[in-house]
């Protein structure tokens, strides 16, 4: 695991640069908007998504677990991150989560204010888009199409704006545990999904994988949340850079709250064997994406 993990942190390093040399080309008279979309972006993160882009078009292309990523693959993980950020950004507002920090820093609104923050989520995602677009992400449109319709879906009214409304809805009723199901493969795990479908798109996998990274990607997601929810519930606010309980105090019941610490866990080690089990035909090129696997249920933030 310790090979693993570093290569997830040259990974993350590869994406910040690349996302930051996107971010210094972007030139205009509104820096502050400009500002607060590199606060909102480059902030650290673990960059899962795009470690799932790399792992999953490694995996299509043959490559080793360590090859430095091609630009297609930069490319498409930055679009997805920033969309991700744009996602994180809106969230911390007033008018959702209310949340005053992220990563240990100061929310985007605290950091420069509320109008500013829901411009530069807008701005990050409609970058997203851009970046997707264009043909240096892919030289085959047809393929850029797919790319940008795949984010599109997960982003949209099917996926996470769709999942963050019924997350909102959550504080007002309470949720069983197949409403909080599907709310979270919503707001959660359309994203990560869309990261492992696109890594795949871009590496060229056989219909066979895509489809076998698919379903990786569906038990991920929802295992991500649920590992996500133990954390909310007893994990180290100086750790995680963001107060713990947040979600209990404002009367959502998560997984922890309807199953139990000890089943949510149980259930997350399943879903994560089952997701791990989808990639065993694929041997030593599943490796990596494996490791993200068990590494996702077993993060301390």
């Amino acid at each position: 695991m310790d090979g693993f993990l570093v290569q997830l942190g040259d990974d993350a390093s590869a994406c910040e640069t690349y996302m930051k040399t996107l971010l210094d080309r972007e030139d205009g008279p509104a820096t502050q908007l400009r500002n607060a979309m590199a606060y909102g972006v480059l902030n650290g993160g673990k960059r899962m998504r795009a470690a799932l882009v790399f792992g999953a078009a490694r995996m299509a292309s043959g490559a080793r677990h360590d090859a430095a990523p091609t630009e297609a693959m930069l490319r498409t993980a930055a679009a997805i991150e920033f969309l991700h950020a744009y996602s994180l950004v809106h969230d911390d507002l007033p008018a959702m989560d209310d949340a005053t920090t992220r990563r240990g820093k100061p929310s985007c609104h605290i950091e420069f204010d509320e109008a500013t923050a829901i411009l530069a989520g807008d701005a990050l995602q409609t970058m997203a888009f851009e970046i997707l677009a264009d043909p240096r992400t892919h030289r085959d449109a047809a393929i850029r199409i797919q790319l940008v319709t795949t984010l599109a879906k997960a982003a949209g009214l099917q996926g996470m704006a769709g999942g963050q409304m019924l997350d909102l809805q959550a504080e007002n009723r309470p949720f069983n545990l197949a409403e909080t199901q599907q709310m979270q493969m919503m707001k959660t795990g359309a994203l990560l999904s869309c990261a492992v479908v696109c890594g795949g798109i871009v590496g060229g996998a056989s219909a066979k994988l895509l489809a076998a990274q698919t379903a990786f990607a569906q038990h991920l997601g929802l295992a991500f949340q649920i590992a996500d929810d133990l954390l909310d519930y007893a994990g180290d606010a100086s750790v995680m850079g963001k107060p713990s309980g947040q979600d209990a105090d404002r009367g959502k019941a998560g997984f922890v709250a309807l199953m139990g610490v000890d089943e949510a866990r149980q259930v997350a080690q399943r879903m994560i064997a089952d997701a791990n089990a989808e990639l065993a035909p694929w041997k030593n090129l599943a490796e990596y994406m494996q490791n993200l696997a068990t590494f996702a249920i077993t993060r301390n933030s």
